[in-house]
């Protein structure tokens, strides 16, 4: 039997969670389905993607701002490549990327499939993003055979937002490889390490983080903050302004192996952001085993039960931040529980096989009501 084709299109290729689950695709799909992917650059994501045989097309007029120039040529480009291609069916990452490609998969009379990695209506964005991207989806929810969300919150978001009917939504949960070591959990030692891995940019608050650990009292502690970005030089400016420049490591951007041996040899893990839909780094932490203290914005808590895996914490608050992780600090038996407690979630909710599973459910839905003629 011929192999279904899939056109994957995405806006940016850095290392980020979208092009993170893109790739577990990508890597999942391999052999079942005959795979090809569009994105607007090249980067991390186009050289990982050609390491496992997979075609990929650079669209250079699909960027992210607005530009309504380069967004008439993406239009067109897209359009073209699925004429090329003639997918039996597209499968788009990132809002860029999902509006057109939503457009150019009707007008080629393609079935297309969004995933909503947050949306960009979320709560905790401004009014003006959210003046622009509600009716924008709205418009783009048309085209779409269905939508899937990365969490319940993010369904629950589109539904109130009117942007697609509910019956157009599958929830399918982020899931990722289990190819980590566990904590260590040394708990003899002084010094309580705490991590954090996220770009420094929006929606992240590695400032935030910074503020809280100032406060802590009490206990020996050293912050370690991996990633890069725009924002990171405040940070630095930020930590020698708090007078904790000493106890905090930046140590750029890492590749996930080296990612994951960090992770084996801390006591706590830290996402704290503005909004979110739902991160994959979350289940990193989970995975390894660490008990997470998370800003509980967007689908943060379907991943992360509050008091039982760790701690959930209202975004931009700092005292309660500081609080939830000086409570970790103080007990080396509670983060134990909460790492293993966390690990066994990951297991049951969040593995690769499970999300690929369920996508492909997804797929062969939309096979069923789009048949290849």
């Amino acid at each position: 039997m011929k192999k279904k084709k899939i056109l994957y299109v995405i806006t940016r290729a850095e290392h980020g969670g979208a092009q993170a689950h893109v790739l577990q695709l990508l890597k999942g799909f391999s052999g079942l389905y005959e795979m090809h992917l569009a994105v607007g650059e090249e980067g991390f994501l186009t050289e990982e993607a050609r390491r496992f045989g997979v075609r990929v097309s650079v669209i250079r007029d699909l960027v992210q701002p607005i530009s309504p120039l380069h967004d008439m040529r993406g239009l067109r480009e897209i359009r073209s490549l699925i004429r090329r291609v003639r997918p039996d069916l597209v499968h788009l990452h990132s809002s860029k990327a999902g509006l057109l490609g939503r457009l150019a998969a009707w007008k080629e009379r393609t079935p297309a499939i969004f995933t909503a990695h947050g949306w960009a209506f979320t709560e905790g964005v401004s009014w003006k993003r959210k003046l622009i991207a509600v009716p924008a989806e709205r418009l783009a929810g048309r085209f779409a055979a269905m939508i899937i969300t990365v969490s319940n919150y993010d369904k629950e978001l589109a539904v109130r937002h009117k942007i697609v009917s509910p019956d157009k939504v599958r929830v399918i949960w982020n899931g990722i490889e289990d190819t980590s070591q566990q904590a260590v959990h040394e708990n003899s030692k002084s010094t309580v390490r705490i991590v954090m891995v996220a770009r420094f940019a929006p929606p992240k608050d590695q400032l935030l983080l910074l503020e809280a650990l100032r406060g802590v009292r009490g206990h020996g502690w050293e912050l370690i903050l991996i990633g890069d970005g725009p924002a990171r030089r405040y940070a630095v400016e930020r930590a020698r302004d708090l007078g904790i420049i000493e106890r905090v490591k930046f140590l750029g951007s890492r590749e996930p192996e080296d990612v994951q041996r960090i992770l084996s040899v801390v006591d706590i893990f830290t996402l704290v952001s503005r909004w979110e839909g739902l991160p994959l780094v979350v289940l990193e932490g989970m995975r390894a085993a660490l008990p997470v203290v998370a800003s509980d914005v967007g689908g943060v808590g379907e991943a992360v039960d509050d008091g039982r895996t760790g701690f959930l914490v209202p975004p931009g608050d700092v005292g309660e931040l500081r609080r939830k992780i000086g409570i970790l600090m103080e007990n080396a038996k509670l983060r134990k529980t909460f790492g293993q407690e966390g690990r066994r979630r990951y297991e049951k909710f969040f593995t690769a096989e499970k999300m690929l599973k369920e996508t492909s459910r997804v797929y062969e839905e939309v096979f069923a009501r789009f048949p290849v003629a």
